[in-house]
């Protein structure tokens, strides 16, 4: 512990950016190393595995929403419907409209 007092801030970094990287590598070898023994095992009982390897990144993907109504008095805003309803679409609907008559 004492030893890492006397590095300066960039060599500290340098430090913590090299234990991540192994890190990463030692959960990466792991996780091969587990997935081998479970094929093997299948395959002993007569099962095929298929595993899917991921990047670790979110399959879900954010796709945008088309605008489902549009402000009357400034047309480039618009809103999806979702959500909160914007002060545009609130101050609309309190002064008595429908929202279905912003529709697009």
């Amino acid at each position: 512990m004492t030893e890492y007092m006397n590095l300066s801030e960039s060599e500290l970094q340098s430090v913590i950016q090299n234990a991540e990287k192994a890190l990463k590598e030692k959960q990466a070898s792991k996780r091969k190393e587990v997935i081998a023994q479970i094929k093997e095992l299948a395959a002993s009982i007569g099962v095929s595995v298929d595993i899917k390897e991921e990047d670790g990144r979110s399959s879900r993907k954010g796709s945008k929403v088309a605008p489902k109504y549009r402000n009357p008095n400034n047309p480039a805003e618009t809103w999806t419907g979702r959500g909160v309803a914007p002060k545009w679409m609130q101050a609309l609907i309190d002064a008595g409209h429908d929202k279905s008559e912003f529709l697009i």
